[in-house]
């Protein structure tokens, strides 16, 4: 009896809140307003990754182009007042009338989603921008855009705004020239900002020159004067990419291995090269699409390189030195490749293209790899065994560094904090809320602990010269007494064991006096999280603390300057004679007391704090092994190259 009154209250209590929902409720986005509803689906960010993302999705759309033979030319312009413009010698955009549509087919690629001549195999056999959302999607989170295709001797042409057109396709002349160009300036309501930062964008177009042997890239910034111009044309392909990675290291073999072909309509390009450094650096593309979190084709390639070379270990004497087998970290230390394939049904995971999801793949590289590497080692036994000699060091090397993680996390289990005794721990334990500081100094550290909030900010003071891990082994950094009290507090391990989602603190921020010194130790424990907590630095966790360099006061008020500019600045809305201010120039952290720490520095209304960002991963393995690594001569080219940019030189 119990079960209709039931029934009917609960009918009762969900009509109650439902009877507002109808048909009416439901919203149909048309055209393009989804993407620019929701932006982050389909570019992944709306900071400026995502603003390099639209230029990229422009510029996959012409090496497209290049892959079938059709483009050998692009060009990426920077123009004044934040407009970019990418340009292609290719077939140019179809600008007939769709035969189903009837609408020209510039109009229908540039405002509707999934349309493209990508779909099937008939114009394209392989291509990065399967989606078919690419340019619309640029078109869509535009302020402006524009299109100019070349074909035929003449000259079309559209415009659009926020992704709309202002009238149809119309002819506009003659030309001699065949090609596209998408000229187009970021939404600033969308974007946080427009200006595309032109290092990043270079290196990544330097990328692609390397991943086409015979494709000429050039951009060219037009918002600086002179205009900055680079152009990148290699006719050695990834054999050459390798090269330029490894340029400045000492190399096991001068000439890379090359593995080229193909298996089941999947084009395979591989190019190895291994050095003296502890330190793997390997790049993965499809399409080339940098495929930055790897995928299927990434593990074929492992699997390969790890089989084949454990094949050779144990027909060597060189197995006599170790009991056991070689394992993946170990072949691939000191290792430099670049791995391209060309799939004509890529399966990415998310629109930002970043990990391979097709299983066939897999099989296709490690097969390929398998047989190419095997012939390889049989014709090269001295470059075979130079790599063998130091993976066996690798191996003995990992099985020290499992002992001292043993031991680490035995005497960590009889000390009942678990935490180093130098970290002034906060009392909060949700890590999104906490920050750490690791302070140089002692004196600095005490002035950090006392003016802190200790709620949510912990201090770990360093002691001492930092290690230089660029030059050394996992086992000597988890021992180390300087890393393992970082290692330790952050929570999350080191090398191949960190997890990102285990750190105790989700700010981590380097604060080391504003000298050479100070420096000197940013770089270090810079190298440190680049080399073994990575995820740490990818996921915007790092941060560099901006103390001031000089304290002014006059009359009753005190300002602080954090560069000379900014002194000067000072000094002259002043209003005042020098003899009557007073300039205190700070040479280290421990020379302000703690509330003059907190005001500046650590008081997160006030203080100025550097997020460190790894824009480009290329460019930072060069960086750190050419400032870090033991070769001399690239640094000094390096500090020779760079000497008369340097400023605020404290001596």
């Amino acid at each position: 009896m119990l079960a209709t009154p039931l029934l009917f209250f609960r009918y009762n209590r969900y009509t109650s809140i439902m009877s507002d929902y109808s048909a009416s409720n439901i919203q149909v986005l048309k055209g393009l307003e989804a993407v620019r509803l929701r932006p982050g689906m389909y570019i992944g960010t709306t900071g400026i990754d995502g603003l390099h993302h639209l230029v990229f999705e422009v510029v996959d759309n012409a090496v497209d182009e290049a892959l079938q033979g059709q483009c050998s030319e692009i060009a990426v312009v920077l123009e004044q007042d934040n407009f970019v413009r990418v340009e292609d010698n290719g077939r140019g955009i179809p600008v007939d009338l769709h035969p189903d549509e009837q609408v020209s087919a510039l109009e229908l690629v540039m405002t509707r989603l999934h349309s493209g001549a990508k779909f099937n195999d008939k114009s394209y056999k392989v291509s990065g921008g399967l989606h078919g959302v690419g340019i619309s999607v640029v078109n869509a989170l535009s302020e402006y855009c524009e299109a100019s295709i070349h074909v035929d001797n003449l000259i079309y042409k559209q415009y659009y705004r926020i992704g709309i057109p202002q009238g149809p396709v119309y002819q506009d002349g003659k030309t001699e020239w065949r090609g596209t160009v998408i000229r187009f300036k970021p939404d600033k309501s969308i974007f946080e900002t427009i200006v595309c930062n032109f290092d990043t964008l270079s290196n990544r177009l330097r990328e692609l020159a390397f991943l086409n042997s015979g494709l000429s890239i050039t951009i060219r910034d037009e918002r600086v004067v002179p205009a900055k111009t680079h152009q990148f044309l290699f006719s050695g392909g990834i054999k050459s990419f390798v090269e330029y990675l490894n340029d400045g290291k000492s190399v096991l073999h001068t000439v890379p291995i090359t593995i080229t072909g193909s298996r089941d309509a999947i084009e395979i390009d591989c190019a190895l090269q291994y050095n003296a450094s502890y330190n793997e650096s390997m790049y993965s593309f499809v399409n080339d699409i940098n495929t930055r979190e790897g995928g299927t084709h990434l593990i074929g390639f492992r699997n390969a390189l790890t089989k084949v070379l454990n094949e050779f270990f144990k027909r060597s004497k060189l197995a006599k030195k170790l009991d056991d087998v070689l394992s993946g970290d170990d072949v691939r230390e000191g290792l430099t490749a670049v791995l391209s394939v060309k799939v004509p049904n890529p399966q990415f995971e998310g629109q930002t293209k970043a990990k391979l999801g097709n299983p066939e793949v897999k099989a296709s590289v490690e097969s390929l790899m398998s047989e190419q590497l095997e012939l390889y080692c049989d014709q090269h036994p001295d470059v075979v065994h130079a790599i063998l000699e130091k993976s066996v060091l690798a191996a003995r090397a990992r099985i020290a560094a499992r002992q001292a993680r043993e031991a680490t996390r035995r005497k960590s289990a009889m000390d009942s904090a678990g935490l180093p005794g130098k970290l002034a721990d906060c009392s909060e334990r949700d890590p999104s809320s906490c920050e750490l500081f690791i302070v140089e100094g002692d004196s600095a550290g005490g002035s950090a602990k006392m003016g802190r909030n200790r709620q949510y900010q912990a201090i770990l003071s360093l002691f001492g010269k930092m290690l230089n891990v660029e030059k050394t082994r996992i086992e000597k950094v988890i021992t180390n007494d300087k890393l393992q009290p970082i290692i330790a507090s952050i929570g999350a391990g080191a090398g191949n064991e960190f997890d990102v989602a285990k750190i105790r603190y989700h700010k981590i921020i380097i604060m080391a006096d504003a000298d050479v010194d100070g420096s000197h130790i940013r770089t270090l424990l810079l190298t440190f999280f680049y080399r073994y907590m990575t995820p740490l630095i990818e996921k915007g966790h790092v941060y560099l603390a901006m103390p001031p360099l000089y304290k002014i006061s006059y009359e009753k008020t005190s300002l602080y300057a954090y560069d000379d500019s900014e002194k000067d600045r000072i000094l002259a809305e002043s209003g005042y004679m020098p003899e009557r201010i007073a300039i205190q120039r700070y040479k280290g952290l421990g020379e302000m007391n703690p509330d003059q720490l907190w005001d500046t520095t650590m008081d997160p209304v006030q203080r100025n704090i550097m997020q460190v960002h790894l824009d480009d991963a290329i460019e930072a393995e060069r960086i750190f092994s050419t400032l870090m690594g033991d070769e001399v001569a690239p640094r000094r080219e390096f500090i020779e190259q760079n000497a008369l940019l340097v400023s605020n030189l404290d001596i």
